[in-house]
């Protein structure tokens, strides 16, 4: 009998064999739970980040008020700018020497002051005139100021959108000719530089990014590298090695800040106005948070792998939320609840403040207390977590 001949179709083997693979990766990835849900946590949260969270329309600004009118003018003129809800009224200041210290200490955006000859120098306006024989040629003052905060740009516009607004809505109509106006007084900022809101801001991203990627992975390193019998067998204690893994990276941590800061200053003018000391406890508070967040990560973490894309569902917040890319006053309450939990929100504010208002620490004390509170916190988690896997 004649022999039969199997034909063998190498294209059809290797579609088998790539078949097999596929299926076996999918089994693995179906087993481990961690990027299984990074896969669908990932896009789900920046879908919703940028849907809800991100916002350029700025609205309800925390802003101050001097009011040294007390009368049925300035009254109405609060009313109506509060209305026009991009700015809410939180605090009530007796001068404008201390509305100036508040927007130093960050307690709030913008600062409207009214003199007390407001009702006077809009009575010289026919809009406002009661008086109908006044005539208008006489040159206007301001009808009053808004003190800003102009490290944030975003938040500057917005207010110097009020500069007419109020006066159009209580003369009932557009003023259009000797157009009175408030004054819109910008400080550390004059020029409105984006990039000296931007470098501060750079130094908080940089900094969460390389402090939590450097210790994200330290305690899982060492089991995939066979160290943690050897851990194990010494008489080191958990918060001693934990403490032991963070302080290598902290020299790492001021290098960089000096850096962004000296370069920023060097090719961008960025002014540095704060102490040079009230900014290093600012940033050792911060790169111990930052570091203390990603040996946290460690211990969760089964594989370099998840510690890596961890350590990326804490950045992208990190960027969107703290403030660096858009204003926290334009995000909703949600949104500002999820920030105030990111050592970055902290110190977004602590950085600008010192760099560009010359705050000084005892005016930042609730983010630095906060900072040191989530790293004592985060180490004592941490420890824990290791004790844990240590029985």
């Amino acid at each position: 009998m004649p022999e039969l001949r199997i034909q063998h179709n190498p294209l059809l083997a290797t579609w088998r064999r790539v078949a097999a693979i596929v299926v076996k990766e999918i089994r693995q990835l179906a087993r481990d739970r961690m990027t299984f849900g990074m896969i669908v946590m990932i896009p789900l949260v920046q879908l919703l980040l940028f849907g809800y969270a991100i916002n350029t329309d700025v609205r309800h600004i925390p802003a101050g008020l001097v009011d040294l009118s007390q009368s049925s003018y300035s009254r109405e003129l609060i009313a109506i700018t509060e209305a026009c809800q991009t700015v809410d009224f939180v605090r009530v200041y007796a001068s404008a020497q201390e509305a100036e210290q508040a927007i130093v200490r960050g307690d709030v955006k913008a600062v409207l002051y009214l003199p007390a000859d407001l009702g006077q120098r809009l009575s010289v306006h026919p809009a406002f005139n009661r008086d109908s024989g006044r005539s208008n040629s006489q040159t206007l003052q301001p009808v009053g100021q808004w003190l800003v905060d102009g490290g944030d740009t975003v938040i500057a516009a917005s207010i110097r959108s009020l500069r007419q607004l109020p006066l159009d809505t209580l003369a009932g109509r557009a003023l259009k000719d000797n157009v009175p106006t408030f004054e819109v007084v910008q400080f550390f900022n004059p020029q409105q530089r984006s990039v000296v809101n931007i470098v501060p801001g750079l130094l908080a991203i940089i900094l969460t990014m390389t402090m939590i990627m450097f210790t994200s992975a330290a305690i899982v390193r060492e089991r995939e590298q066979g160290n943690m019998e050897f851990l194990i067998a010494t008489p080191v204690k958990p918060m001693e090695l934990m403490i032991g893994k963070i302080v290598p990276y902290v020299l790492v941590g001021l290098i960089q800040v000096g850096i962004i800061l000296g370069i920023g200053h060097l090719l961008f003018s960025v002014p540095v106005r704060g102490g040079l000391l009230t900014l290093l406890v600012a940033a050792l508070l911060f790169i111990f948070a930052s570091l203390t967040l990603g040996l946290v990560i460690s211990t969760i973490a089964k594989t370099q792998l998840q510690a890596m894309q961890m350590t990326v569902f804490i950045l992208m917040p990190s960027i969107l939320l703290s403030g660096f890319m858009f204003p926290y006053e334009a995000m909703p309450q949600p949104a500002q609840i999820i920030s105030e939990a990111l050592p970055a929100t902290h110190f977004m504010r602590m950085v600008r403040g010192i760099v560009l208002r010359d705050a000084l620490l005892w005016d930042l004390q609730r983010d630095a207390l906060w900072l040191a509170a989530f790293t004592l916190g985060g180490l004592v988690f941490a420890a824990l977590r290791f004790k844990k896997r240590l029985d």
